[in-house]
């Protein structure tokens, strides 16, 4: 058998962390450890402490300082998971101070220790006790709300409207002074356009305002560049920086729209314009990053107003009201389950531009059309139960210029038409057939009665009934 080889000679720790503190240490716990042991935990203990000091100084690193403190050395304990000494802090910096010589010990060498404050409890009985103030910390609350500033302690208090006491406009009536009555109101208005104006810088930056200007002159018709409109048209869809510039967008339509219509007999350039307005607020709609539901009311006269003038460029009229009719669709489509009264509102405008009399073919032209974008019940209630088909047969019987109007009719009435391969037309020797043609000259009139009467199925979906009715 081999011999074991003696071990050779222990070398001794050459660390900063001497061994002495560690057996003292050791010995204070009542814990008796060999020197090799006292060397393992002395070298660990100088690891740990170079550790804390590192992250400690990482820290005073970030906070751009040079000297070390307490805080610092906090933050490291904390980053590394160990609990915290806690008592010292940078504020109140702990003085050591020096112990006199052991004369029986001399090799024991300096001794520092931390001197304790006396503190006096009449003192501090005395003293008046301080609130500790709360810490920092976040909360959450409406800025704006469909953009009205709620009146709650978090946001600024609202800027109070200069108003002219009752006792000045008393004493001006009475001393009969009404052209300065005048003239102050003509300055308030000046002031009050200012303020706007103001306000208009304050919310538009610089390069919003550049993209307002650059997007009207590619949009509107004195610029033949088809690509600059698409372009332009494309950034309205897509583009999500456009909130702040929403209102301003939706009242120039409002105001495009106006003056095109204003003058009651629209030119080949008016339609262009109103080709245009309606193209931007499809587009806006199209924008799923847009919150238009605050600007409906501004959105809707302008569709309304094209969908029903009277008397469009006969260029553009049929393309005018199917777009508006489909901007309307997609205005009920998206926010119709938000604001359940929509609906019948515009119902209600249709309603009215078709069966009123006196109005002119090309607003019933355009209610129809717009009853086509709200949907197959509108059609419905429109033309067969509230009468607007017997209403635009009675103007069309004896016109020449009616061609348009029927196609719009029988258009909205394809609507309700079911899809079949084999069309059977009615029979008038049939009885049963016979009658379902009476109910459609009663509903819908001779003129569309008779077109309706080419396809069987068509007429009984019309009239709310199926086959099985008639056998019945």
């Amino acid at each position: 058998m081999n011999k074991s080889k003696p071990r050779g000679p222990q070398t001794q720790h050459t660390g900063v962390y001497r061994i002495d503190a560690i057996k003292d240490a050791a010995e204070s716990l009542s814990i008796n450890i060999s020197d090799v042991v006292a060397s393992a935990l002395a070298s660990d203990v100088e690891y740990r402490i170079h550790q804390v000091i590192e992250e400690a100084a990482r820290f005073m690193r970030h906070g751009r300082r040079t000297t070390l403190t307490t805080s610092d050395i906090e933050q490291a304990f904390r980053v590394l998971n160990i609990e915290p000494l806690y008592g010292h802090t940078s504020s109140n910096p702990p003085v050591f101070r020096k112990a006199l010589p052991f004369p029986q010990v001399a090799s024991a060498g300096p001794v520092y220790f931390v001197e304790d404050e006396e503190i006096d409890f009449d003192r501090v009985l005395r003293e008046e006790k301080i609130t500790l103030p709360k810490g920092v910390s976040w909360t959450a609350h409406w800025l704006a709300v469909e953009g009205v500033q709620p009146l709650i302690p978090e946001n600024p208090p609202a800027i109070p409207r200069e108003t002219e006491p009752d006792a000045t406009k008393a004493e001006t009536l009475a001393n009969g002074s009404g052209a300065l009555a005048q003239n102050a109101a003509a300055k308030r208005q000046q002031q009050q356009q200012q303020q706007q104006q103001q306000l208009v810088k304050q919310v538009l930056s610089r390069e919003l305002q550049l993209y307002y200007s650059r997007l009207t002159e590619s949009l509107l018709p004195p610029s033949n560049d088809f690509a600059k409109r698409t372009a332009a048209l494309a950034s309205l869809r897509n583009d999500a920086g456009l909130q702040a510039l929403l209102p301003y967008l939706i009242r120039w339509v409002g105001e495009g729209v106006v003056s095109s219509l204003k003058e009651g007999v629209t030119s080949e350039s008016d339609g262009k314009v109103l080709e245009v307005m309606m193209d931007v607020i499809s587009a806006l709609l199209e924008n799923n990053t847009l919150f238009v539901e605050p600007y409906l009311h501004q959105i809707l006269p302008p569709v309304l107003s094209t969908l029903l003038h009277s008397a469009l460029p006969p260029s553009h009229a049929t393309h005018l009201r199917t777009t508006a009719a489909q901007t309307l669709s997609r205005v009920l489509t998206q926010h119709s389950t938000t604001y359940p009264s929509l609906s019948p509102r515009i119902m209600k405008t249709l309603l009215l531009a078709l069966i009123s009399p006196g109005k002119s073919k090309g607003t019933r032209e355009g209610a129809i059309r717009g009853l086509v974008g709200v949907g197959k019940e509108a059609v419905r209630k429109g033309l067969v139960e509230g009468g607007g088909a017997r209403v635009v047969e009675s103007e069309c019987r004896n016109a020449a210029d009616a061609g348009p109007l029927i196609n719009s009719v029988m258009d909205a009435l394809r609507v309700l038409q079911p899809t079949s391969d084999m069309v059977i037309a009615l029979e008038p020797s049939n009885p049963l057939d016979a009658e379902v043609l009476a109910q459609l000259k009663e509903l819908l009139g001779e003129l569309f009665a008779q077109r309706v009467a080419e396809n069987a199925a068509w007429a009984r979906t019309i009239l709310g009934m199926s086959r099985s009715d008639d056998s019945l």
